[in-house]
């Protein structure tokens, strides 16, 4: 239970207590008598000869409790509910599976989706009627839950087989876009194509891509690194740049405690919808990185230090696995923990420090957003600069803040998530060499391995004490991916090995023997296997798994890890060509593929290669494969690049394009080598990789 259901619940628990989601926990004393996703949920439906409310959401989104509060915490709302359907809630974290497949409904029925999410179903799971948020009343166009449910009640008993028929319909739609469609291999025109796309939907004044709402897509952003890196086209990397810089200052980030909220409101980045979710911090963190790799750009590296503590500071578990988000909402006032009122302020600040903050975050007694009838308030947005403001300053209000009742934690551990942390702070590791980015790096991956994917069973989800629920294609991908991230900045064969097992376990439990991987691993679904392709606000899967591939092929020189690529490539790349700009993460490795691949060979002991690795990390370096030879069998049995190799004299070896270069004796060698090879790749265009 969590303060946006603390009003107006029945004491009675319903079947939802002994569920392990914390979204689930918050409606288990509703009213409505709630049943989690399952066969009982489904044959009592049959039984009852009941058509199926599902409801699907997640803790932190503010749309999803305000619904619970106008209507699942209502006790008329529940009745009709509970007279006319069998009613199931959905965390769509823990069970992205059966969201995926109702989302694609939703899309089709209604043309959009979103959370919360309202499905009709038949007894046997087939979609009928789709629909986000719902208010209990009809009001501004929209139809309200205690006119629906008697309608599709009447629908249901009535005219049964026209409702059949149309669920069949349904069922056969999704069914074939969750199957996309081959177009051969994706080329440097899809890369062309990508980046006009994002060049007409670029806002040119406050960065970032369309206009309202503005969400970071960071996968976006490392595209355009890696274009502008491939081309050397200047506005590409300008793009990146306003992005990443106007995010920063704008409310989207939380300029005292650090992190970003989910997303914008508004064009300028100033109000957004406050949930803090672990996904966003580990993608933004690593395009903010790559941006100062790019750039040298100081403040994108402090960006990224402030992102990092936050999730170390806040997100990080007793087993030091990495939770999953912070909500929006205090006592039902969305961003409630984060806003300042010019009075407030005044109340603990001086006159001079109270011209700092305006200066610094553009406070007025006006206020930036509406937070109730007649009451504004202010959200931080960096309007000067943060020097003008003390680090006393600072600490008062964050102290203040801290008395406030803290957003709900959303303490769930995903493995998925938690590999695209490992990923981000391995980066960042690399770029600054920080022990603390590679400890907690390390931790969480020892986590994850140890209690989550290993030998004994491979779970999505962790949460008191014990790990549930299957897992997932992304789970398998990104954990490989943030481990190959790991083992390029921390080389210990440990994290090579377990990367290149599950990618064995994606091959052998994922794949479609057509190309692609589906998102589950058995079969039975209700409406088919889904393969995903879209780089939503978290890339797919699929995406990422090419990227895995195509980068333990560079290091291991294993065809089948190649010719699995060249597979999912080719079947995916329908969606890939007809939208290129939605498929940014799937292009990211297509550029990999295209290289050129710059293999890096390190040879000496753990501290003599120190220096190496802290120089590539300097540099950005998309298309490489960093291998340190130590002479440890188990890396001479995994990568040829080790083999052969006097793994006793301190040196880095660089190959290119099947080309070795004289070894390089110290850093600053390397690092003129590796600046000869970045200026090379700009000069083609068309691909120059072998394959």
């Amino acid at each position: 239970m969590t303060e946006h259901h603390a009003s107006a619940v029945s004491k009675k628990a319903n079947r939802l207590a002994g569920e392990r989601s914390p979204y689930l926990l918050q409606h288990a004393h509703n009213p409505v008598d709630w049943h989690p996703w399952g066969d009982e949920a489904l044959q009592l439906a049959k039984e009852k000869d009941v058509p199926i409310f599902l409801s699907i959401g997640y803790s932190s989104c503010h749309w999803c409790h305000v619904m619970a509060e106008e209507s699942f915490e209502d006790e008329e709302v529940a009745s009709l509910l509970n007279e006319h359907f069998i009613c199931v809630k959905v965390d769509r974290e823990e069970r992205p599976d059966i969201d995926a497949v109702y989302m694609s409904a939703a899309q089709l029925m209604s043309g959009t989706g979103g959370w919360p999410l309202t499905v009709i179903l038949t007894p046997d799971g087939r979609p009928f009627f789709a629909a986000t948020y719902l208010p209990k009343h009809s009001r501004q166009g929209m139809t309200g839950l205690t006119t629906i449910i008697p309608l599709i009640s009447q629908l249901w008993n009535d005219r049964r087989g026209e409702v059949i028929d149309a669920s069949e319909k349904v069922a056969k739609a999704v069914r074939t876009v969750t199957q996309p469609t081959p177009a051969g291999a994706v080329g440097i025109e899809s890369l062309m194509e990508c980046y006009d796309r994002l060049v007409k939907s670029y806002d040119p004044r406050h960065g970032g891509f369309g206009r309202t709402p503005k969400f970071p897509t960071p996968h976006r952003l490392t595209f355009l690194l890696r274009y502008w890196k491939r081309t050397g086209e200047p506005n590409a990397l300008e793009m990146v740049r306003r992005t990443l810089r106007e995010m920063r200052r704008g409310g989207i980030f939380d300029q005292l405690g650090g992190g970003f909220h989910r997303y914008s409101t508004d064009r300028s980045w100033t109000v957004p919808h406050f949930e803090k979710m672990l996904y966003d911090q580990a993608l933004l963190l690593m395009a903010y990185v790559e941006g100062w790799q790019a750039t040298g750009d100081g403040e994108f590296k402090s960006t990224a230090l402030e992102i990092i503590d936050y999730v170390l500071e806040r997100l990080t578990s007793p087993e030091d696995g990495f939770y999953s988000a912070e909500d929006a909402d205090i006592e039902g006032v969305e961003g409630k923990y984060y806003l300042w009122s010019e009075g407030e302020l005044s109340s603990f600040l001086d006159a001079e420090e109270m011209a700092a903050v305006r200066r610094a975050f553009g406070v007025t007694a006006e206020g930036n957003i509406e937070v109730g009838e007649g009451e504004r308030s202010n959200v931080l947005r960096l309007d000067g600069e943060m020097s003008e403001l003390s680090e006393t300053v600072r600490r008062k209000m964050l102290d203040r803040r801290r008395q406030r009742q803290e957003p709900f934690m959303d303490d769930k551990i995903m493995a998925d998530w938690n590999g695209l942390a490992i990923a981000g702070l391995a980066k960042a590791y690399g770029a600054w060499r920080q022990p603390r980015h590679r400890d907690a790096a390390r931790r969480a991956a020892a986590f994850v391995l140890d209690n989550m994917m290993n030998e004994k069973g491979r779970h999505h989800v962790f949460r008191d004490g014990a790990a549930g629920g299957p897992a997932f294609l992304d789970d398998h991908a990104f954990l490989a991916w943030g481990l190959l991230e790991l083992y390029f900045a921390d080389p210990d064969p440990r994290w090579l090995d377990a990367s290149l097992g599950l990618a064995e376990r994606m091959l052998s439990d994922f794949a479609d023997p057509e190309g692609g991987f589906f998102q589950t691993s058995n079969g039975g679904e209700l409406m088919g296997r889904v393969k995903e392709v879209y780089d939503g606000a978290v890339p797919s899967g699929n995406s990422v798994a090419l990227t895995v591939l195509l980068t333990l092929h560079a290091i291991t020189g294993r065809e089948d890890l190649f010719r699995a690529a060249e597979r999912s490539e080719g079947a995916l790349s329908g969606a890939v060509v007809r939208s290129p700009d939605a498929h940014a993460q799937f292009l990211n490795a297509v550029d990999l593929r295209l290289g050129p691949m710059v293999e890096i060979t390190l040879t000496g002991s753990r501290e003599e290669v120190e220096p190496f690795l802290a120089e590539i990390g300097r540099t950005f370096m998309p298309h490489r494969a960093i291998v340190h030879a130590s002479g440890d069998e188990r890396i001479r049995s995994l990568s040829p690049l080790a083999r052969d190799r006097d793994a006793t004299t301190a040196a880095a070896h660089v190959c290119r394009e099947r080309t070795c270069l004289p070894p390089a004796r110290d850093a600053p060698s390397l690092g003129r080598l590796l600046k000869d090879q970045s200026s090379s790749n700009a000069a083609a265009m068309a691909p120059s990789s072998a394959r």
